[in-house]
């Protein structure tokens, strides 16, 4: 049994402690480098900030949604509970604000039409080759699960977002390519897509490329984890539960062995 709550605790101490800083600094000085920002979903009692997932929500739209698609996400999912917390009345304006490729209608056609709530989010691009023309023969990848899909998750995205920087002198680049202290090799076809003031906030965060970065980090996270308050709150019942239990059974086993104890004194008297 104490082997059990040993267990246990340790469990607990292990989900306390903060994501460690994922970096990787090589020989040469380039290695890329990620670390590990403060999210407000951080294990083991983290919950995603419904105005920051409001804000981040609003950077995708207007920034990265001309490029990257969110195939998975449907408009009705930003007015779920856990996520953005739009109101019904919210989530079908920003649905109609996107213009949907329909159809056949009675002619044969494909036509447009005002996005519904029941919608996919709107892709940029009508598929994978038309991407690939339009940005230089680089495909840019779905977002929809993106957060979990690269390791340290939007950790990596936020030190992607904030790492354009002037390339070292000794570091020759590829043509059309951007340097990033974050991305693998740090040549990036992507060009930095985010200006301090270029999105203007109405709740009175500053517009600033460091809190567009953490916005949108944190609505890629809940869209690649929507259910992540659900699980930790589960976990935690759990692990309450586990920690009774081992008490319970570990008070048992003293009473158990305290009668046999009080037993054997007595055929030996």
């Amino acid at each position: 049994m104490m082997s059990t709550l040993r267990t246990v605790t340790a469990f607990l101490i292990a989900l306390s402690i903060p994501s460690l800083a994922l970096a990787e600094e090589a020989g040469n000085g380039h290695g890329p480098v990620i670390e590990a920002q403060e999210w407000s979903f951080a294990p083991p009692f983290g919950h995603y900030d419904k105005a920051q997932l409001q804000r981040g929500y609003r950077v995708y739209k207007e920034i990265c949604a001309n490029c990257h698609s969110m195939r998975l996400l449907s408009y009705r999912n930003l007015g779920e509970p856990g996520g953005p917390g739009f109101s019904p009345e919210a989530v079908e304006t920003l649905a109609a604000q996107a213009q949907i490729t329909d159809g056949p209608n009675d002619k044969g056609e494909m036509f447009q039409r005002p996005g519904r709530p029941s919608d996919r989010f709107r892709s940029p691009y009508p598929n994978d080759q038309a991407a690939r023309v339009a940005n230089n023969g680089a495909l840019p990848p779905d977002l929809s699960v993106m957060a979990k899909a690269r390791e340290g998750g939007p950790d990596y995205i936020y030190a992607l977002l904030t790492g354009y920087e002037q390339p070292p002198a000794d570091m020759e680049m590829s043509k059309g390519m951007q340097y990033n202290t974050a991305f693998p090799g740090h040549q990036i076809a992507m060009p930095n897509p985010l200006v301090d003031g270029v999105i203007p906030y109405t709740d009175g965060t500053k517009p600033t490329v460091d809190n567009y970065a953490k916005d949108v980090s944190a609505f890629l996270m809940w869209a690649a984890e929507p259910k992540l308050e659900e699980r930790y709150k589960v976990g935690a019942r759990i692990m309450i539960f586990l920690l009774v239990f081992a008490v319970i059974m570990y008070l048992s086993k003293r009473a158990v062995w305290a009668r046999l104890h009080r037993r054997d004194h007595a055929h030996e008297a």
